[in-house]
């Protein structure tokens, strides 16, 4: 049977390769004699396929070591609510900055205001978001916890093809970003970002695992309201495993790092 083209954002299409190596793994994982789905994530056989998908994808985006490469749950969207829980606090104030580029960054504002001040430091709603405003004319503050904005816009249509320099801008603080529509399709300026998250269901896998890349001196300024199992400090120190992690969505993404290498 031909199989349709899917357009879909998100579940998306995934290689047909993948989907035969899982299909075939389904029920003997490399001779352990049960699927991926069935053994502990506490076992050496899991630990293995997260060490080599976090391996690979570290691998495949350059991503440098003092960045912790996190596999967590809840989606892009929760993560509007978990970014700030974990950074709104690095500001007395929790004053946090974003640039409203589409519908994702909108939403991604209006979580925000439920846990600090939130300030919009440049948006593009009045024209339809149709456009990115310049950089140079965005009303930055100087040290907010951080920045925040949507690299690809899927709704309005809207990237960013260059990250923004926030140093260069006069902004002492990390730049976040929700990369989950093209992660994977290009290099990431690792210089210019502090914090990185995304659903794996668009580009790189089944629905239920969300991507955060974290710079090591954003852990640790968890507001004290923040669920234990979300706060990154918990989950770079328990390797993803503070709880249970969806162990099939990470193989599936795992096998997919291998494809696209």
């Amino acid at each position: 049977m031909a199989r349709p083209y899917n357009f879909s954002a998100g579940p998306a299409t995934m290689p047909e390769s993948v989907l035969r190596q899982a299909a075939a793994e389904m029920l003997d994982w490399h001779g352990c004699g049960m699927g991926v789905m069935e053994m502990s994530h506490r076992g050496a056989a899991f630990g293995e396929i997260l060490e080599q998908a976090q391996a690979d994808l570290r691998a495949l985006l350059a991503i440098p070591p003092h960045f912790h490469v996190l596999f967590s749950q809840g989606g892009a969207l929760a993560h509007n609510a978990i970014v700030p829980l974990n950074l709104a606090g690095r500001h007395p104030e929790r004053a946090m900055d974003f640039v409203v580029t589409g519908g994702w960054s909108q939403k991604s504002a209006r979580e925000a205001q439920r846990y600090g001040d939130v300030h919009i430091a440049a948006s593009s709603a009045d024209e339809g978001f149709v456009c990115i405003p310049p950089p140079q004319q965005w009303r930055l503050r100087e040290r907010p916890a951080y920045v925040h904005l949507c690299s690809n816009e899927t709704i309005h249509g809207v990237e960013f093809h260059t990250l923004p320099d926030l140093a260069a801008l006069g902004c002492d603080a990390p730049l976040v970003i929700d990369f989950s529509s093209h992660v994977l399709s290009r290099p990431i300026d690792w210089d210019r970002v502090g914090l990185a998250f995304g659903g794996a269901q668009k580009n790189i896998g089944p629905a239920g695992l969300t991507l955060v890349i974290v710079r090591e001196d954003l852990l640790g300024h968890a507001l004290p309201i923040c669920p234990t199992v979300f706060d990154y400090r918990t989950l770079a120190e328990q390797h993803s495993m503070a709880n249970t992690p969806p162990t099939w969505a990470i193989y599936v993404a795992g096998l997919v790092f291998r494809w696209a290498a």
